[in-house]
């Protein structure tokens, strides 16, 4: 079996953010037939999707994610910090989940020449 990893950002019970590495597992499934199957995860609901662009200098000083949503990031480099101290630098094809909905929140600041384009995913 394969998966897909992502970085998860939450709060713990004090509202102290972290990250984890986690992943999603993926099966082989008969995803658009009569297209022959694929490896693909158990299906999810989603509330709102919406596309972002974080431009060339961009900080987002700390904050809590305002809903619980996945971050597909398409181009750019984007470093994260959470309230442990601990840094993850992500770019284009890398995939987190915020989590983070109590608490101080995270820092995200654009990294080098070019401005981070995003799919934004909202779930409940």
């Amino acid at each position: 079996m394969s998966n897909i990893e992502y970085l998860r950002i939450f709060a713990d019970e004090e509202g102290c953010s972290h990250f984890e590495t986690k992943t999603v597992d993926l099966a082989t499934r008969s995803y658009a037939p009569p297209a022959p199957s694929l490896n693909a995860s158990v299906m999810e609901s989603a509330d709102n999707s919406v596309f972002l662009e974080l431009p060339i200098g961009w900080f987002g000083d700390w904050h809590p994610t305002p809903v619980r949503q996945w971050l597909v990031l398409m181009t750019g480099t984007c470093e994260f910090e959470v309230g442990d101290g601990e840094k993850a630098i992500r770019k284009a094809g890398d995939i987190i989940m915020l989590d983070d909905l109590t608490g101080n929140g995270h820092q995200a600041k654009v990294l080098g020449d070019e401005p981070v384009r995003i799919t934004a995913i909202h779930f409940s």
